[in-house]
């Protein structure tokens, strides 16, 4: 996910909080900062501020629901999380995430569809 960033850090405190007291382990972070070199592309993914990539083993619902919670924070926050990266984005998510959503699929092709468009934008 990418947050926006503030002197007090607290997005991303808030993130982290969770994970810590969610007792979830990440077997990968990263976490850099992103500058404000603005991005074209209507469903782009970088943005000023923090990023915080994890990796969580797949332990069924409890994880699911857990992911749902830090995507609930990252879209209270402004922030938006990797489509690339993610299996299970809600389409709340995506289309809070993703602003831009509606005028990108203008331009598909209607003979073209995917299992992750299907789901995020229905």
């Amino acid at each position: 996910c990418v947050v926006p960033d503030s002197s007090d850090h607290e997005p991303t405190r808030k993130l982290l909080r969770l994970i810590a007291e969610s007792g979830n382990a990440s077997f990968l972070t990263v976490l850099k900062t992103f500058g404000d070199l603005p991005s074209p592309g209507m469903l782009s993914f970088p943005k000023k501020g923090v990023t915080l990539a994890l990796d969580f083993p797949m332990t069924g619902k409890k994880i699911l629901n857990f992911l749902e919670r830090l995507d609930h924070i990252v879209r209270e926050e402004g922030g938006s999380v990797y489509p690339a990266k993610d299996a299970r984005m809600s389409p709340q998510s995506f289309q809070s995430f993703y602003p831009n959503w509606k005028e990108f699929a203008k331009h598909l092709d209607p003979k073209f569809s995917s299992s992750f468009w299907r789901r995020v934008t229905r």
